[in-house]
């Protein structure tokens, strides 16, 4: 009798398991990594040497041979496709995933309040990423980069706002 109470037990725990993952917007597989709260302790970040790059992915689902990057955002999804700065985050994680578990991603998900897009992690993006990163440490050693937008929201969360000539809010 008590080992049709466990067996009863884990199947309900199961099925709220489930449950649970497909309300995040997982895929089906196993959450092997999580950086989003409520799921206990935070782990480490991937780090790649060879791309100088860190990362902290919300969430890593095996799906049998593959790990599928899960990135959350907050609000609803852009209009047409999702914004480049999500797609190459999501890439630098599939290029991190690719790098620590020796696998390369087929995809990635950016997971929004409304809908989760797949995005294909093609050797095209890739190639793009690799730009950006390339951009980006350029821009670091610049005596002067301009900003590249207009939207006062953006420059409410940035992190260099108080040392920046050129923001937009006070």
């Amino acid at each position: 009798m008590i080992a049709v109470v466990f067996i009863l037990l884990a199947i309900v725990l199961w099925v709220l398991s489930q449950r649970t993952q497909q309300a995040a917007g997982l895929p089906t597989g196993d959450v092997v990594y999580t950086d989003a709260g409520g799921w206990g302790r935070l782990r480490r970040p991937l780090v790649s040497r060879r791309l100088q790059l860190t990362g902290k992915p919300d969430y890593l689902v095996r799906d049998g041979a593959t790990i599928i990057p899960v990135e959350v955002k907050t609000g609803r999804a852009p209009a047409g496709r999702p914004y480049d700065s999500h797609v190459y985050q999501l890439a630098a994680y599939c290029a991190l995933v690719t790098e620590a578990y020796g696998r390369r991603p087929t995809h990635g998900l950016i997971k929004y309040n409304d809908q989760t897009v797949a995005v294909d992690y093609t050797p095209e993006l890739e190639a793009d990423l690799l730009k950006v990163l390339e951009a980006m440490r350029a821009d670091e050693t610049a005596e002067h980069v301009e900003r590249s937008h207009q939207s006062a929201a953006r420059c409410r969360g940035c992190g260099l706002r108080e040392e920046c000539d050129e923001r937009i809010i006070g």
